[in-house]
């Protein structure tokens, strides 16, 4: 492959996006800066409450939402002549994988494996099916079904996973140390409403696997593949709570660990049909090998690209501008800066106080940006997840010298131990 490919002419009307929440809502303002005109579509009138504060509805001349009428949605777009249908955010992916065939055919995912880019059980179904390796799962609501399952597979006992085909964010994800209790847990998340406001009428039960956890983000078109960012995550359990952030690191691409990584990635893009567009894909580097965690076919959540864009000068955010307007596109990525995410988290729920012990995280040698989002007597749930993080801060930190970097994460810990979380406790009723 060359290092730089440059696309060919393009439409010029302007690009789609549905549900510009989260890093999506980034397209806008960088696709106004090339001159190009955008057009929201939405799924709801509303954003989900998780995406709602990224929304910038100023930033689109025209918003069409979408009220179960596909082919309304299809034909205004179409008479647009539009460059591209992509998705903001994972909310917005069941959609733009229905208008994209319909409306730019030229670039768009293969339609018949669209369920395999959002639904986690058919993903995993499609990978394997092209011969990769995979966690071991079942989906289903039936819980029989998962004991016969976890006996003919021999993980009666074994640690487990329970979580949802769809939605995103860690969002009711569950760990079983041993399995313990896993039909009272199936039982009590089965028709679960999740953070996209969609009911959970299946559930994926998968062996608990162990390793490195990667993140590799990717842009694509006409279905050649390029990584445009390698990650690590450090997750650490907070109680019960399993999938809990620590912290998220940005790799070299020397790091010894990518040319497996890239290897697997790819053709995990190619089972699952992505031809065109972000992908961000949740890998687990075990003693075997890679294995699939999951993949959204929308650019890395969480205001990602702005990060990426101090980390390497690039996103997958610019990609795709760069891809729409002619610019060149190399095939990987360079590390400009070692670069870290601390996750702010909260050891248990409660009333907080000293939030001034946070002041000086801004202080930091190798301080880029952060948010803290909370003030003194202010009430924190205990973290739970991607979301909780989010709500709860977090911390970019960025330095010529990956050591100062490890002392400034220490830093942030060292100040969160300062907080005072008094757990709320119930009062006895009048007698």
């Amino acid at each position: 492959m060359t290092s730089a490919e440059r696309t060919p002419d393009a439409p010029q009307g302007p690009c789609v996006i549905v549900d510009p929440y989260s890093s999506g809502a980034l397209f806008a303002p960088t696709l106004a800066d090339h001159g190009v005109p955008v057009v929201a579509v939405v799924t709801g009138p509303r954003p989900p409450e998780a995406y709602a504060s990224s929304y910038q509805p100023q930033d689109f001349p025209e918003i069409i939402v979408y009220e179960g009428d596909l082919e309304a949605v299809a034909e205004r777009l179409r008479a647009l002549d539009p460059r591209c249908v992509v998705a903001g955010c994972e909310s917005g992916v069941e959609l733009a994988e229905r208008l994209a065939p319909l409306v730019t055919p030229e670039r768009c995912n293969v339609p018949g494996l669209a369920a395999a880019r959002r639904d986690k059980s058919s993903m995993a179904a499609a990978v394997a099916a092209a011969g990769l390796p995979v966690i071991p799962q079942i989906c289903t609501a039936d819980a029989d079904e998962v004991a016969a399952w976890l006996e003919r597979e021999g993980l009666a006992g074994a640690d487990l996973v329970v979580k949802p085909p769809k939605s995103a964010s860690t969002d009711g994800v569950i760990k079983l140390a041993g399995g313990e209790d896993w039909r009272t847990v199936f039982a009590r998340q089965l028709g679960r409403v999740n953070q996209f406001g969609e009911v959970d009428d299946r559930l994926l039960v998968q062996k608990f696997v162990t390793g490195t956890e990667y993140v590799i983000d990717t842009f694509s078109h006409d279905g050649k593949h390029a990584v445009v960012d390698v990650c690590a995550y450090r997750k650490v359990d907070n109680g019960p709570h399993m999938a809990v952030y620590d912290t998220m690191r940005w790799l070299p691409p020397d790091d010894p660990a990518l040319p497996g990584l890239t290897e697997y990635v790819f053709g995990v893009l190619d089972a699952v049909g992505l031809r065109f567009g972000s992908a961000h894909v949740e890998v687990m580097g075990t003693a075997e090998g890679p294995l699939l965690i999951e993949l959204g076919a929308r650019p890395h959540g969480g205001g990602q690209p702005r990060f990426n864009r101090n980390a390497t000068g690039d996103s997958q955010i610019d990609r795709t501008v760069r891809w729409l307007t002619g610019g060149e596109l190399p095939q990987s990525y360079e590390l400009l800066v070692h670069q870290m995410c601390v996750f702010h988290i909260a050891p248990r729920s409660g009333t907080v106080r000293g939030t001034a012990a946070l002041d000086g995280v801004r202080d930091l040698p190798s301080h880029h940006f952060s948010i803290q989002n909370l003030s003194d007597g202010d009430h924190v749930p205990a973290t739970r997840d991607l979301v909780d993080s989010l709500n709860f801060g977090f911390v970019i930190l960025a330095h010529p010298d990956a050591e100062q970097i490890q002392r400034d994460y220490e830093a942030v810990r060292a100040a969160e131990r300062l907080l005072s979380i008094e757990e709320q406790r119930s009062t006895p009723p009048l007698s």
